[in-house]
């Protein structure tokens, strides 16, 4: 109703399809405060000849602009002064008419100045409010063709990394490009799924759920439980989901290929807040790992990545034994909320 009622006083004046007609109405106006006038004046004493004529130019100013609000101040004007003003019936000037004539005639002018200046700056603002949409809405689909371009050019040049090794007979660097290009196309689907052009942030709870999803799918691996645990509307600016993702991402990776690589188990992510930072902790119930490991020196390039990224955040990540079994990966990051 608010908004309504502010778009109305936005469109004000109102353009009629006829200018007359503003006219026609304004004169109604003044007919209508005349016999209320009237039908009040038994009521009223003496000395109050404009109390009903003046929300008559008022609402003629403020519906249809200042030529119409005038006429209807000099007509209501003209009809005070005959029929109220004494002696009634008549157009005698005397200092007391003057007078009274002269602060009527004040006082309307400084409603219809004002109700002016009202309407020009809401005029103003209304003008503003569309180029600022237009604007957003320009952002938001240019946002949308980079976001588009560079998901695309990612997954291009994964595809390039996955046909250049059709010609390597070398085994570890067969690997290495296709570890290269199945990061390239991972981080062309996060920046797909981080899509928000608003800046407002991502929903970690449904994002970490799909993006872990995404990895166990395209590992072909149906016989791993997932389970996801996230503060119900927690979201991170995008420059620390993303690396975030990445974590996620190589940590669920490393503990299907080394802690579940031929068995069934459970993968368990659990991110929470902790004091003024957020911990995030991926749990697998695979083989282990040793209680000396270090992720910065491993031989595996998916945690050195995660280290780095960590690093890169002002956190930590580590790799620990689990309790009784398998292996705790975990990432400590400072507290970052989206913008």
């Amino acid at each position: 109703m608010q908004r309504s009622n502010e778009r109305f006083v936005e469109r004000l004046p109102l353009v009629l399809d006829r200018p007359v007609y503003a006219y026609v109405l304004s004169l109604i106006f003044c007919a209508a405060a005349l016999m209320l006038r009237f039908a009040a004046d038994p009521l009223l004493p003496s000395g109050y000849p404009f109390v009903t004529f003046f929300p008559a130019v008022i609402l003629s100013s403020f519906l249809f602009g200042v030529r119409p609000g005038i006429f209807s101040a000099i007509l209501c004007g003209i009809l005070s002064w005959y029929f109220f003003i004494p002696p009634p019936f008549g157009f005698v000037l005397n200092p007391a008419v003057a007078v009274a004539m002269l602060f009527y005639s004040a006082v309307v002018v400084v409603d219809i100045l004002l109700i002016h200046f009202m309407q020009s700056a809401n005029f103003a603002v209304a003008v503003e409010r569309e180029r600022s949409r237009t604007l957003a809405d320009n952002r938001e689909l240019l946002f949308r063709e980079l976001q588009h371009r560079v998901s695309n050019n990612l997954q291009v040049a994964a595809a390039m990394l996955s046909l250049q090794r059709r010609h390597i007979d070398h085994d570890g660097a067969r690997r290495a490009l296709d570890d290269a290009a199945e990061r390239l196309a991972l981080i062309g689907r996060i920046s797909r799924a981080l899509y928000d052009p608003s800046g407002k942030g991502q929903n970690l709870r449904e994002f970490l759920t799909e993006l872990a999803r995404d990895v166990l799918d395209a590992s072909g691996r149906q016989d791993i439980r997932l389970s996801v645990v996230a503060p119900a509307g927690l979201t991170l600016d995008a420059n620390t989901v993303i690396p975030l993702a990445l974590v996620v991402a190589e940590a669920v990776s490393n503990a299907i290929e080394h802690g579940l690589p031929d068995r069934a188990g459970r993968i368990e992510i659990a991110l929470a807040e902790e004091g003024d930072g957020v911990r995030l902790r991926i749990a697998d119930d695979g083989y282990g790992v040793a209680a000396d490991v270090d992720a910065s020196k491993a031989e595996s390039l998916g945690l050195r990545i995660a280290h780095a990224l960590a690093a890169q955040l002002g956190g930590s990540f580590v790799l620990e034994p689990g309790d009784p079994r398998g292996a705790i990966a975990r990432l400590d990051l400072p507290f970052r909320t989206a913008s």
